[in-house]
C-alpha cells in the first residue's frame, strides 16, 4: 500500500461505469442514458466516423473494389475522445440505428477500437423504438455486428460513389461545372422529366357533362331537390363533345318525363389501412399536412430518439422511423387493444389483431412507424411539442389506432331514373351506419390536382339522398350542361414521385427524402407550388445520361440493382461480384462515352445591355444555375446580374426591377435589382410569371 504524504490528500479511489454505449445523436444518447444506471456510459458519435474521402473516388476497382476509409475530419475530435472514453472499460456496445446504415457505423466504430490492439469486447445491439422496456431488453440480448448488413451497405456506398465519381466530370467537361450524377437521383430525375414532356405534348380535348335538377313530383320528398348525371343514351355511355349537341339533349328531354326505374341499397365495409412505412409516412404528410419529405424526416427524427416530457423526462415518442415494414410487435397491438375498449368500446375491436401483408422485400424483422405508446394521446404531451411535432405524432398515433380497429360500414344507395326510352341518369348517394376506423383516424379528404379532375367524370355523390320508390314521378327543375377540358397527367410532387419510386423498386426508405433533396439543391428540378419541376439543366443533363448510359437510366436495371443489394443483406449473394458484374457493361459505357460524348454548353449570347462598371457588351452566359447576364470582359470584369423578367419593383421611388435570385436551402425567389439598397423580395411574380420568365430569356 501506497502511502500518502505528509500533508498531501491520498487520491480518492473512484470506479467508474464498466461499460461504454455508443449512439448517433446526443438526444438519442440523453434518452438512453436514463434507462442503463451507473454501470453505463452513454455517449454520441455525430453519425458517421469513418467515410470515403471526397477528395477522390477512393476506390480500387482492379482490386475487387476495395474502399480506402479515412476518419472523417469533423470526426476526428469525437474520436479521440470515443477512444478516451473506452478506457478502462469491460465492454463496449455499439447502437446506432437498426438498419444497414446503423451497421455500417457500428462496423467502423469497431474498427477504429480494434486498431488499438487488445481491447474491451464489441457488441452490437439494436433497438426499434427507444423506451425503458425495448432498450433493456436490447441489452439483454446483444449479438456481433451482421456482417451481411455492412456488405450491403459497403456495395450501395461503393457502387454510388463509382458512378458519381466517373460520371460527374463527363458532366463537368461536357455540360457545366459543379454537376453530378447518382445511381438513384438520375432515374427519379427522369421521371420528373419525362412527366413534363408529356405535360408538354398533351392537346387538350372538349367534352360535357349534363346534369338534372330533379325532385318527388308528389308526396313529402317534393321539398328535395337533388343531382342526377346523364349517363346512357339507347344503352351506350354519352359521348358529348360540343354545346350544340348538349342544348339539343337539353330541349329534347325538356319534353320527356322523368321517372325511378331502379333502386340499389348494398352495405359495403372500408377496411382499416396499414401503420405508416416511411413511404407511406412521406406521402400523407404531404397531402394532409404539406410536409416535405425531407422536413417529414427531420421531424420524425426527433420524435423518435427523445422529447422532454416534463417529470416524465426524455421519451422516445415513436418507432424508428425508416423502415418498409408494416409489421406491429405483439405487445404494441395488446396495448393498442387496451385503448379501443377503454375509449371506444368493445365494437371497434376485431376478434383477432390484424395482419398486414409488407411488400415485396420489405425488412420484415422491423416493425411499421408507430407511437410508443397507445395511451400517450397527443392532447397529453401538446404543451411540450412544437407544432409540426403535434402535428405529425398526431397523423402516426391516429393511423395505428385505426390500423387496429375493424372496418366502417357504409350504405351505398344508387338511383336509376329514365328520361322517356332513350336516356338513363344516375344518383348516388352514402350514408355512414358503423364508424369502426374512421373513429380514430377520421374522414380527411385529401383534395389533389388529380383527384378533381377524377372527380369531373364521376356521377355526383350525395350524402343524402329523398326517400325515392321505383316507378315514382320526378320533377325537372332545371338541366345544367358543364364544359370541361381532358386534363395532363399532373407534375410529380414529393408524394407522387416517392409512390412511384416504392412502385418500381428505385430506392429504399432511407433514401427517398435525400434523392429529392439532391435533386432540388443541383437545380436539376424547382417547386412550382408543390409541383417537382424539371429545370431546362435538369432536363439537358437526363438527355446526356440517357444516350450515353442507357442503363444507369433503366428503370428495371436500377431496380434489379436494388434487389442484389437485398440479397446481399440476406446473405445470398457477393458483394464483390455483384460490383463487377455492374461495372463490366458500366465501364465499357464508360469508355465509350470518354470519346464520344459532345459538349452540350451553348455559347455566349450577346445582348444590346452594357456592363455597369466597365462599358463593355453583355452576354447571356449559361452557368450551373441556369440563365444569367455577365460582363464580355470577363475574368478581369467579374459584373453578372440575373435575368430581367420585366416586373419592376413596387417600392415607391425605387425603380429597379425584379430578377430571380437563389439563396442556399431555399427554393427560387424575386428580389429587386437594386439589392441591397432595396431589400423587397417575394416567392412568386405578381401575375404572367410564365410569360413574363419565357420573354425575358429570349436574346
Amino acid at each position: 500500500m501506497v502511502k500518502a504524504k505528509k500533508g498531501v490528500k491520498a487520491p480518492k479511489t473512484t470506479k467508474g461505469p464498466k461499460h461504454l454505449v455508443i449512439v448517433e445523436s446526443p438526444a438519442k444518447a440523453k434518452t438512453i442514458n436514463k434507462f442503463l444506471g451507473k454501470d453505463f456510459h452513454v455517449v454520441a458519435s455525430m453519425g458517421h466516423v469513418r467515410d470515403l474521402p471526397k477528395s477522390r473516388m477512393a476506390v480500387d476497382i482492379e482490386h475487387d473494389f476495395a474502399p480506402e476509409y479515412i476518419i472523417i475530419r469533423r470526426a476526428l475530435k469525437t474520436v479521440k475522445q470515443l477512444k478516451k472514453d473506452a478506457q478502462n472499460k469491460e465492454t463496449i456496445y455499439v447502437a446506432p440505428d437498426p438498419d444497414r446504415e446503423g451497421e455500417a457505423i457500428s462496423w467502423h466504430l469497431a474498427h477504429i477500437f480494434s486498431e488499438e490492439g487488445h481491447g474491451p469486447k464489441i457488441l452490437r445491439v439494436e433497438f426499434n423504438e427507444i423506451t425503458k422496456e425495448a432498450v433493456l431488453k436490447a441489452f439483454d440480448h446483444p449479438r456481433e455486428i451482421d456482417m451481411n448488413l455492412v456488405n450491403a451497405q459497403q456495395a450501395r456506398r461503393i457502387l454510388d460513389r463509382v458512378v458519381g465519381y466517373q460520371l460527374s466530370p463527363l458532366l463537368w467537361r461536357n455540360v457545366g461545372r459543379g454537376l453530378s450524377a447518382g445511381r438513384v437521383q438520375s432515374v427519379a430525375l427522369r421521371f420528373i422529366v419525362d412527366r413534363e414532356r408529356e405535360i408538354r405534348k398533351f392537346v387538350p380535348q372538349e367534352y360535357w357533362t349534363l346534369d338534372a335538377k330533379l325532385s318527388a313530383a308528389e308526396g313529402p320528398e317534393q321539398s328535395k331537390v337533388f343531382l342526377s348525371r346523364l349517363t346512357q343514351i339507347d344503352k351506350a355511355k354519352p359521348e358529348l363533345k360540343a354545346q350544340a349537341e348538349i342544348d339539343r339533349i337539353k330541349q329534347e328531354l325538356r319534353q320527356l318525363s322523368f321517372q325511378v326505374s331502379n333502386i340499389e341499397k348494398t352495405e359495403k365495409r372500408r377496411n382499416p389501412q396499414a401503420p405508416y412505412s416511411t413511404s407511406k409516412l412521406q406521402q400523407e404528410a404531404y397531402s394532409r399536412l404539406g410536409f416535405s419529405a425531407a422536413n417529414t424526416m427531420r421531424i420524425a427524427q426527433r420524435l423518435y430518439e427523445g422529447v422532454e416530457l416534463g417529470d416524465e423526462g426524455s421519451v422516445g415518442l415513436i418507432t424508428y422511423m425508416r423502415t418498409d415494414s408494416v409489421n406491429v410487435a405483439v405487445s404494441a397491438q395488446e396495448e393498442a387493444a387496451r385503448y379501443i375498449r377503454e375509449k371506444f368500446g368493445k365494437d371497434y375491436l376485431p376478434q383477432k389483431p390484424p395482419i398486414y401483408k409488407s411488400r415485396k422485400g420489405a425488412q420484415e424483422a422491423h416493425e411499421a412507424i408507430r407511437p410508443t405508446s397507445a395511451f400517450r394521446i397527443p392532447d397529453s404531451i401538446k404543451d411540450f411539442l412544437e407544432s409540426d411535432e403535434l402535428k405529425l405524432y398526431e397523423l402516426i398515433w391516429r393511423k395505428f389506432l385505426s390500423s387496429q380497429m375493424v372496418p366502417a360500414v357504409d350504405e351505398h344507395t344508387a338511383i336509376s331514373i329514365l328520361a322517356g326510352e332513350r336516356y338513363k341518369f344516375r344518383t348516388t348517394g352514402k350514408r355512414n351506419l358503423f364508424l369502426g376506423f374512421t373513429a380514430a383516424f377520421g374522414e380527411i379528404k385529401v383534395e389533389t390536382e388529380n383527384s378533381k379532375e377524377a372527380e369531373e367524370d364521376e356521377v355526383p355523390e350525395a350524402l343524402e339522398l329523398p326517400d325515392l320508390k321505383v316507378g315514382q314521378k320526378l320533377t325537372l327543375h332545371e338541366l345544367l350542361g358543364e364544359q370541361h377540358f381532358t386534363k395532363p397527367p399532373a407534375r410529380f410532387n414529393d408524394a407522387s414521385l416517392i409512390k412511384l419510386l416504392e412502385e418500381k423498386g428505385i430506392g429504399r426508405p432511407s433514401t427517398y427524402a435525400p434523392t429529392i433533396s439532391t435533386i432540388l439543391g443541383r437545380i436539376y428540378a424547382e417547386r412550382k407550388g408543390g409541383a417537382l419541376m424539371p429545370t431546362e439543366l435538369g432536363e439537358t443533363v437526363v438527355d446526356i445520361l440517357v444516350k450515353h448510359f442507357p442503363t444507369i437510366l433503366d428503370v428495371e436495371f436500377t431496380a434489379l440493382m436494388e434487389e442484389e443489394l437485398d440479397e446481399i443483406e440476406e446473405g445470398k449473394m457477393e458483394w464483390v461480384k455483384v460490383l463487377k458484374d455492374f461495372y463490366g457493361p458500366f465501364g465499357e459505357f464508360l469508355a465509350r462515352a470518354q470519346t464520344e460524348m459532345k459538349s452540350v454548353k451553348q455559347a455566349p449570347i450577346p445582348t444590346d445591355h452594357k456592363c455597369e462598371l466597365c462599358g463593355k457588351q453583355v452576354f447571356i452566359k449559361f452557368g450551373r444555375f441556369g440563365k444569367f447576364m455577365a460582363c464580355s470582359g470577363f475574368p478581369e470584369c467579374k459584373y453578372t446580374r440575373s435575368l430581367p423578367t420585366g416586373f419592376f419593383c413596387p417600392e415607391p421611388g425605387c425603380g429597379g426591377e425584379l430578377v430571380k435570385r437563389r439563396a442556399k436551402g431555399r427554393r427560387a425567389f424575386y428580389g429587386c435589382s437594386n439589392y441591397p439598397k432595396c431589400t423587397y423580395v417575394v416567392n412568386e411574380l405578381p401575375k404572367k410569371e410564365d410569360t413574363a420568365e419565357t420573354s425575358s430569356e429570349a436574346p
